[in-house]
This record gives C-alpha cells, sequence and structure tokens, in this order.
C-alpha cells in the first residue's frame, strides 16, 4: 500500500463521493477510482459501496479507514520531526491525556516552550487510559497523561504535585446535596453514571467496600461532558472526579466521597523512545518545572 493511495482511500471516505473527493485532491475522477480498485485488487476486498449519489464504507473499507488514519497521522508527524531546522526548533508535539485540571501544569509547560519557539505545534487527544495508552503505544502521541490506578509498566513516567479528587456530581436538589461527603452506603439505591475505566478500578471498588454489580449503574462512558448533561437532566448521579465538569452549572453541585480517594497524574512516555528535538525540549521544561 502506497501513502498516496490511502491519502487518497481517506478522501472518498470522508467525501462519500469520488467526484468530490478527485475535486479536492486535484486529480480526475477517472484516476481516482482506477488507484482504488487497484488498492481494492491489491487487498482482496471490496472497500465501497458504490452508489449513484453517495459512496459508503463496506465493513474492511471501515476497518481500512481507521487504520489508514493512524498510518498517515504517524507518517506526518514523522516527516514533521526530520523537517525541523537545526538552529530552530520546530515541529509537532502530541498528548493523549485524560479529562483532569492536571492539565493546568501541562499547558503551563506548552505556554512556556512556545514562547521560546513559537512554531512548535501543539496537539492534544482527549480520551480515557485505555485510549491513551493505544495512542502512545502505537506512537501516535509523543506523551499521555493518566487519571489514576493505571498500569505504567511499559512505560517511563514522572508523577505530577497534584491529584484529583473523587466525588459525586448531582443536582442540586438531590437529597445526597444536603450533606458534606458521600459515603459508601449512600450509593446503594442511586441511579450512577460512571466511567468504565472507574467499574475496572480496584481503588474505586476498595472504597466501596462491597460489589460495584450491586450499584444501579445507569450509564457507562469514556469522557464525562456528556454524562453532566445527563445528570442536569435528572437521570441520576455522576461519580467522577472535581474540577472538570459542571463547576459553574447553578444546577449542579459535586460532592466528595468520604473516606477521601485521590486519583494521582502521571505524565508518560514509552521506553527507549527517542524524541524529537521539539518533544525533547517539552520533557526537559517539565522536568525541571516538578
Amino acid at each position: 500500500m502506497e501513502l498516496r493511495v490511502l491519502r487518497y482511500f481517506i478522501e472518498v471516505a470522508r467525501e462519500q463521493n469520488i467526484t468530490a473527493a478527485a475535486k479536492r485532491l486535484y486529480i480526475t475522477q477517472s484516476t481516482l477510482s482506477k488507484q482504488i480498485m487497484e488498492l481494492e485488487c491489491e487487498l482482496g476486498k471490496p472497500l465501497l459501496v458504490r452508489g449513484k449519489r453517495k459512496t459508503t464504507l463496506t465493513e474492511d473499507g471501515m476497518f481500512l479507514y481507521r487504520r489508514a488514519q493512524e498510518i498517515v497521522d504517524l507518517a506526518d508527524k514523522t516527516e514533521s520531526a526530520f523537517q525541523a531546522a537545526d538552529e530552530e526548533i520546530t515541529g509537532d508535539i502530541a498528548i493523549g491525556c485524560g479529562e483532569t485540571q492536571g492539565m493546568r501544569a501541562i499547558i503551563g509547560i506548552m505556554k512556556q516552550l512556545n514562547e521560546f519557539h513559537p512554531n512548535i505545534r501543539f496537539h492534544l487527544y482527549s480520551g480515557n487510559d485505555e485510549d491513551v495508552s493505544e495512542r502512545l503505544d502505537k506512537g501516535l502521541v509523543d506523551f499521555g497523561l493518566f487519571v489514576g490506578n493505571t498500569n505504567l509498566e511499559k512505560y517511563d513516567y514522572i508523577k505530577l504535585p497534584d491529584s484529583d479528587i473523587w466525588g459525586v456530581l448531582m443536582k442540586r436538589d438531590c437529597p445526597l446535596a444536603e450533606h458534606p461527603t458521600v459515603k459508601p452506603a449512600d450509593l446503594a439505591d442511586i441511579p450512577l453514571l460512571c466511567s468504565r475505566q472507574a467499574l475496572q478500578s480496584n481503588e474505586l471498588s476498595g472504597w466501596l467496600g462491597y460489589d460495584f454489580a450491586k450499584l444501579n449503574i445507569l450509564s457507562t462512558h469514556n469522557l464525562v461532558y456528556n454524562a453532566a448533561l445527563m445528570v442536569k437532566a435528572g437521570m441520576g448521579c455522576l461519580l467522577t472526579i472535581d474540577h472538570i465538569v459542571g463547576a459553574h452549572d447553578p444546577d449542579l453541585t459535586f460532592r466528595p466521597l468520604e473516606p477521601s480517594m485521590k486519583a494521582d497524574l502521571c505524565f508518560a512516555w514509552k521506553k527507549y523512545q527517542v524524541f524529537s528535538k521539539a518533544a525533547e525540549k517539552f520533557l526537559s521544561l517539565l522536568q525541571k518545572s516538578i
């Protein structure tokens, strides 16, 4: 597979129309159609369902689309690193990050680096720890910020001085809001919204003192914003960390867990990783600040 053809395929998938994709690529429709058909022959699988007005992806086409995006992204990132001039640090720094106020410290380093090297570009990819770990393992990000109890054996990392506090986000008229904290027994009969990562956390299971299966888990999620909208709609309470959602919403309030439980923040990278000059400078500044 040629990188150029993968770029062609990505454009067809996005436009859902070969004619429109050809115009954006500044090539003829016949040339693009031929390239895609040759790609299908090479892989031995049909990738597109060609309709009169709309072109959609087959199941194999969807798989290739996801992989092609990763391949092209990694190729662009590698090329950018080699194009950085010796006299000036340029290039891209990609960071995978969980939703946490701990990003404030990382953003502070980004700002400091940008002031000295304004041609460095930053790319943030938000997700849960599983998403961040997958991107880090594939080389799609240089660094990953992990929240809470995560296995970091395959990474080098820095433990940030800040930590997050676990608690429950709820509507202000919720009966739990009458108390300053939330205890394990308080959650027994309440519809809960919980991240999939938290459900798998031994740390939270230990705090609860009984099986998570006994809780009324109404919904799971990987990112918290939409779950907060469900809380606002009165569907349940959200088990989450503080300061990342709902802080300025007059209808919502947060109560910490009792006993208190903190989530450590770790900034990690692959062991034996060879950094670009931009990423190396970023890590150096972070280490000095810590």
